[in-house]
């Protein structure tokens, strides 16, 4: 993060239903890591959206169990 913004990490599944949010409030510029305990999910393919003021970008994820 570039600078400080307000910044929402939501985990979506196929059907684009939010089944994680993991950030959802002001962080301060730095790099960081997210982790987050997936073991109420099924194994499968999941979308999560990065959103600050500035920018937006959703990747694919695979979740194996």
């Amino acid at each position: 993060l570039e600078q400080q913004a307000h910044v929402r990490l939501h985990v979506y599944d196929m059907l684009g239903r939010r089944v994680a949010t993991l950030v959802d409030g002001l962080q301060q510029a730095a790099t960081y890591t997210v982790t987050f305990d997936a073991s109420r999910l099924a194994s499968g393919v999941y979308l999560y959206r990065l959103e600050t003021p500035h920018q937006s970008f959703t990747k694919q994820m695979m979740l194996i169990k």
